[in-house]
């Protein structure tokens, strides 16, 4: 189960504790803000692209959406987001508790302008009702991140 690979890798640093697991679904922006009584755009929603041929994450504030028009620019390609199936395969993780720790390998992952508001934010941990808390330099340092991108929109 892909939460238990994201807990077996936050054990490596002491601090498999502060994942949470809700009672009900954390799959949406809406249902994991329900869940952790907070705003939805602190939700740090990870979105599964193929880009050129190469899985992609782009981690990005729950109230954000993909620019195609900036990713364009950016990737050199369109904007296209993988299925259910492909995200389970290539990234390792179900649509739904994406995130971007403990995927597999070859996954390249960025983090949108959009989350540099906040000091902390809540990314899933690999299933569809878990959750950590974790500050910017904190998500920069488990996530394991190539570069911040600008790629989202209507954050502002």
């Amino acid at each position: 189960m892909a939460i238990e690979k994201v807990r077996e890798y936050f054990r490596r640093f002491g601090m498999e504790n502060r994942i949470m697991e809700f009672d009900v679904s954390s799959a949406t922006v809406e249902l994991a803000a329900e869940a952790l009584h907070c705003e939805p755009c602190r939700i740090a929603k990870t979105l599964s692209f193929s880009a050129n041929g190469q899985p992609v994450l782009i981690v990005a504030a729950g109230d954000a959406r993909v620019d195609n028009a900036k990713y364009k620019a950016r990737f050199g390609t369109k904007a296209k987001m993988l299925s259910h199936e492909e995200a389970a395969a290539l990234i390792g993780h179900a649509v739904g508790g994406v995130c971007p720790f403990a995927v597999n390998k070859g996954v390249v992952i960025y983090l949108d302008e959009s989350l540099k508001r906040f000091d902390t934010v809540f990314p899933a941990c690999g299933s569809g009702n878990s959750a950590i808390e974790l500050t910017i330099p904190e998500l920069e340092r488990y996530s394991a991140f190539s570069a911040w991108v600008d790629v989202c929109k209507d954050w502002q």
